[in-house]
């Protein structure tokens, strides 16, 4: 294929992000609402940022196996027509840019005009994500792994950190940096469940051990809430209320083996982006040195120094030196890092909080924004099978 021809086969500059919409974000257990009306406050609240009747949508995506099922939305929605409807295999956040890719290949191929891209968490109403599973037997997998105690997320992810940090000696510092700057960012943003909680490193360091080389702060919260955006065919963004924010490029996958059962992937000591960030660079036509801002999905603070690594930001030689805590914080820092507090801080939405952050960064309306962001990227679901990543471009970009 000509590099001509491969040109014309891109998301780049053919969708847009019209709108944004949240509802609170409550602690684990706490919220108000069922998770179906949950997920129609921030489909609803998305539609008013954007300008739009609620009627216009006919599309929706989804990941994470969201419970929310599309053809209830648009009936409660009064929708005149369902076009399009789509959710990412995989659990965790692996798949909240990729949901945002597959709305923005509906609406670039004319199979839909107007899609929400929404995640929806009652977890006082369903089953709790952070703890190991209860069940009377295991078999596959789980039977490998399960009765030497390997059950919960937290134990499976901080094996593969572990490595990583055995391989690059990287410094537990690094994870610390992630955390404070999580911590800092959530002090300018009301909606963050840690508003008003400020971390210092001493709190850190003597917070208890989750699971090494994790400590309590280096772990994702668990929340309710839900969140939605909405994409639409670029050509007629120009025509609603906010700055427009264009989809540059966008990747979901993993490497070879990634699935591989029983811990057993060729690539162990990664995030699986080693393959994708190139294919997303290459789409969105710019480079790590181009991006402003960074949103990177934090299952827990090691993944996050992997997936910096791994889209080029820095080698495993220059992350102690680079990922301090001066470096990742709003406005000034090198690379600013989770400006509304992300998964640590902020609320844990499953990832989808970060697109919206990112979004928010190149519109000017972030709680901390990163003065003339023209280029902001997330990262979706570190160590996780298929993971995603996006980059988002303000006009000029191109």
């Amino acid at each position: 294929m000509t590099t001509s021809a491969a040109r014309e086969r891109t998301l780049r500059g053919r969708a847009a992000i019209a709108g944004v919409g949240e509802t609170r974000y409550y602690k684990r257990g706490a919220a108000d609402d069922p998770e179906f009306v949950l997920a129609l406050k921030a489909i609803l609240a998305a539609a008013q940022d954007a300008g739009i009747d609620p009627r216009e949508i006919d599309g929706f995506a989804s990941y994470s196996n969201d419970r929310n099922d599309p053809s209830r939305l648009a009936a409660a929605l009064g929708l005149p027509e369902l076009r399009f409807a789509s959710m990412q295999w995989g659990g965790g956040g692996g798949g909240g840019s990729a949901a945002v890719a597959a709305a923005a290949a509906a609406v670039a191929t004319g199979m839909a005009q107007c899609v929400v891209v929404f995640r929806a968490l009652a977890q006082g109403q369903f089953a709790r994500f952070g703890q190991g599973p209860k069940l009377p037997g295991v078999s596959g997998e789980p039977a490998y792994t399960m009765p030497y105690g390997l059950m919960s997320p937290a134990q499976m992810f901080s094996m593969r950190c572990m490595r990583h940090l055995h391989e690059t000696g990287i410094s537990r510092d690094t994870y610390k940096a992630v955390s404070l700057a999580a911590y800092h960012h959530a002090q300018n943003n009301p909606r963050a469940v840690m508003h008003g909680r400020p971390l210092s490193p001493e709190a850190y360091d003597e917070a208890r051990w989750i699971v090494e080389p994790h400590r309590l702060y280096d772990c994702c919260m668990e929340n309710d809430g839900a969140a939605a955006l909405i994409v639409v065919p670029a050509e007629r963004v120009r025509d609603l209320p906010n700055t427009p924010v264009y989809l540059l490029g966008a990747t979901t996958g993993s490497e070879h083996r990634a699935g591989a059962p029983c811990h057993n992937a060729p690539l162990y000591a990664t995030a699986c982006f080693t393959t994708l960030a190139p294919r997303l660079y290459e789409m969105a036509e710019v480079t790590p040195g181009d991006v402003d801002v960074l949103q990177s999905y934090e299952n827990f603070t090691g993944g996050v120094v992997m997936s910096i690594i791994e889209h080029g930001f820095c080698t495993p030689e220059q992350a102690n030196e680079l990922l301090t805590f001066e470096n990742l914080i709003a406005p000034a820092g090198l690379l600013p890092l989770n400006t509304s507090g992300g998964n640590l801080a902020e609320c844990y939405m499953h990832g989808l909080e970060l697109v919206i952050e990112a979004v928010r960064q190149i519109r000017g309306d972030s709680p901390n924004p990163v003065p003339g962001a023209r280029v902001s990227m997330v990262t979706s679901g570190p160590m996780v099978t298929p993971a995603s990543n996006a980059i988002f471009g303000a006009e000029e970009v191109l």
